[in-house]
């Protein structure tokens, strides 16, 4: 039979080259990648695609691009032409992202489209062809999709904010002297949960109980030589290294860690919560103490009342509000006496107020020696920085392994080198690059890459330009970089470094997540 002039059958019709973008979080099974893709690959046979590409992140947040590997890879495929498709098919707008910023999410489509690729919202009752009433649409479903997750982490917090007020645990180790314990719905106890394992059914909950007798020992004796031999932290500290004890996570002691120990409430069996806010993944927020939720007597107690509220009032006494006028007469007072100034003579003395209050008021030591006149016969403003990172670094260390251990992994530390052995198979270091501000107003840091070492990888904390938090990171792989001995970085460092930067460390945890693989039949 004749075909008409200008028909073209569905035999002629070309077929356009497509990728596929899926990913699933874990908020409802609809969204499976499996369930997303067979509503994909329907729509490619009803529209003339042929899908030639998958990316997909797998149990992985909407909420930024941080961690979704294979956005960022479909993005950087996509701005370096070094793809070999025409069009991208997603489910619906949520999955591309539930970005807190609209705009963000428009900004990623923008990308591909500028390059001649188009995305296409297969689950959506709209064309994304560029005409107004789509792009009204497509903006509120991307309104949505961010206020979705805004409504549902309210839902979450006010759900573990009930939690803590009936004694339950909320994330997080148990910490030194103590142990995580699981309960059924009853509070009947049911078995001990070791470090990294976590609860299995909804209905169960978890509790702190008393760890190790030594450990609770230990934590008992910590607080008899700081509240009756009145010994500061770093004392014991040492007192503890000296006697070879490790704490919890098998490293040595530090004036950090013993603080924490002296200050934190869940050694007298009070459940406290949301000291610090971290929702949506945006900027970390210490909250003040009138926001904290509070259980009283949640959990049994290792350390009597009394010895923990003397402590607290040493730390008050302590941290008394000296104005600024007094704080620069003691140090002039100080140099007086002694002819010189340092950050040990400082700290040495028990009248004087510590070289963390100096640094917290004045924004370092040596402001506060230019502020009564003092100047040290060398420039240590470098010496202070280094000081201070020092001190950051075993707290960064301790929260990566917190991280892990939280996702499944396991990290075995080496006290001799600080090298992290992640699930006995992937060495890691991590280092603190300090900033250096350059005369014409730009930025440098300089890593030295341990070659003895040689970590698989090497993570490089970037501090901002004052030292005070971390700008970026980078996951330096030792195959890649480990010809070099120093590498100096500045703000922008091409592809070459660049490609491993990240703004935070959520890639390095999704590499540590450890999978269930099914057996085959």
């Amino acid at each position: 039979m004749q075909r008409g002039i200008g028909i073209i059958s569905e035999e002629e019709r070309p077929v356009i080259r497509a990728a596929q973008y899926v990913r699933m979080s874990t908020d409802h099974q609809k969204y499976s990648t499996e369930n997303q893709a067979e509503i994909i690959a329907a729509y490619a046979a009803r529209r003339g695609f042929e899908i030639v590409h998958t990316y997909a992140d797998e149990g992985r947040s909407g909420l930024n691009i941080a961690g979704r590997d294979s956005l960022q890879r479909l993005i950087d495929d996509v701005r370096s032409r070094s793809i070999n498709f025409e069009a991208i098919l997603v489910y619906d707008v949520s999955r591309w992202g539930r970005f807190q910023d609209a705009d963000e999410s428009a900004y990623y489509e923008f990308i591909c489209r500028e390059a001649g690729v188009t995305v296409h919202y297969c689950a959506e009752q709209f064309e994304n062809d560029g005409s107004l009433s789509a792009t009204i649409i497509k903006n509120m479903k991307r309104a949505m999709a961010g206020e979705y997750s805004r409504e549902l982490s309210a839902k979450v917090f006010t759900g573990q904010c009930r939690l803590i007020t009936m004694g339950y645990r909320q994330g997080g180790p148990a910490g030194y002297g103590l142990r995580r314990h699981l309960v059924d719905e009853r509070n009947e106890p049911k078995a001990p949960l070791a470090r990294g394992e976590h609860k299995s059914l909804q209905t169960d909950r978890v509790i702190l109980v008393p760890g190790p007798a030594d450990e609770i020992e230990t934590v008992q004796r910590i607080y008899r030589l700081f509240v009756v031999q009145r010994r500061s932290e770093r004392e014991i500290a040492t007192i503890m290294n000296e006697e070879g004890r490790c704490t919890d996570l098998g490293k040595p002691w530090t004036r950090g860690i013993v603080h924490q120990i002296l200050s934190n409430e869940k050694y007298v069996g009070n459940n406290v919560y949301n000291r610090v806010s971290f929702k949506l993944k945006q900027k970390r927020v210490m909250n003040t103490p009138d926001m904290w939720i509070r259980a009283e007597g949640a959990f049994q107690p290792i350390v009597e009342p009394d010895f923990f509220e003397a402590a607290q009032r040493i730390f008050a006494e302590r941290a008394r509000r000296f104005s600024n006028d007094e704080l620069l007469q003691m140090l002039a007072d100080l140099l007086a006496k002694r002819g010189a100034l340092s950050g040990l003579i400082i700290d040495e003395l028990e009248e004087m107020p510590s070289t963390a209050t100096y640094r917290n008021r004045f924004g370092s030591l040596i402001r506060a020696y230019q502020l009564i006149g003092y100047v040290p016969e060398r420039d240590y403003r470098y010496v202070e920085t280094n000081r201070v990172l020092r001190l950051m670094h075993p707290d960064i260390v301790a929260q990566t392994i917190a991280e892990i251990e939280r996702v499944g992994g396991s990290v075995r530390v080496n006290p001799t080198n600080d090298l992290l052995l992640i699930n006995q198979e992937l060495s890691l270091s991590l280092v603190i690059l300090r900033c250096a501000p350059m005369p014409a107003g730009g930025l440098r840091w300089k890593l030295r890459l341990d070659t003895s070492l040689r970590p698989d990888i090497t993570v490089a904390v970037r501090m901002d330009a004052e030292n005070r938090h971390a700008r970026d990171y980078y996951l330096l792989p030792w195959l890649d970089v480990g010809s070099n001995e120093y590498l100096r970085m500045a703000e922008y460092n091409g592809v070459y470094l660049d490609a491993y930067r990240t703004e935070d460390l959520a890639p390095l945890y999704h590499l540590t997540r450890r999978f269930r693989l099914d057996r085959a039949a």
